[in-house]
C-alpha cells in the first residue's frame, strides 16, 4: 500500500521559511517523477515544484527563486525549502508521485500571514 506523509507545515509571517517533508512508503521514490502541490479552497490544484530522476526540477514561476525540491532516494523522502515566503503561498501543500496511477498524500498546511 502506496503511502505518502507530509509534514512541516505551520504559520509563519511573511518573508519567513519553512520546510516541508515528504516520506513515502509501500514505494520507492528512485526512478520516478515526484512533485508538490498546493491547494487552496475553490481554486485548482497547482503544480509548485517538480523534480525528475535523476534530479532535473522545473517550478511554478511564482515560486522561482525562493523554493528549492530535492529528493533522498535513499531515505524515500522529497523536500521544499520555501524562502521569502508570501500570503499568496497559503495553501494546503500536497505531496505526488506517479508510478502507473497518481498517488498523493493528505497534505500538510501552510498559512503565511502579511
Amino acid at each position: 500500500q502506496v503511502q505518502l506523509v507530509e509534514s512541516g507545515g505551520g504559520l509563519v509571517q511573511a518573508g519567513g521559511s519553512l520546510r516541508l517533508s515528504c516520506a513515502a512508503s509501500g514505494i520507492t521514490f528512485a526512478f520516478k517523477t515526484v512533485a508538490w502541490y498546493r491547494q487552496v479552497p475553490g481554486q485548482q490544484r497547482e503544480l509548485v515544484a517538480r523534480i525528475n530522476s535523476p534530479r532535473t526540477t522545473d517550478y511554478a514561476d511564482s515560486v522561482k527563486g525562493r523554493f528549492t525540491i530535492s529528493r533522498d532516494n535513499t531515505k524515500n523522502t522529497m523536500t521544499l525549502q520555501m524562502n521569502s515566503l508570501k500570503p499568496e503561498d497559503t495553501a494546503v501543500y500536497i505531496c505526488y508521485i506517479h508510478f502507473g496511477k497518481d498517488f498523493w498524500g493528505q497534505g500538510t498546511q501552510v498559512t503565511v500571514s502579511s
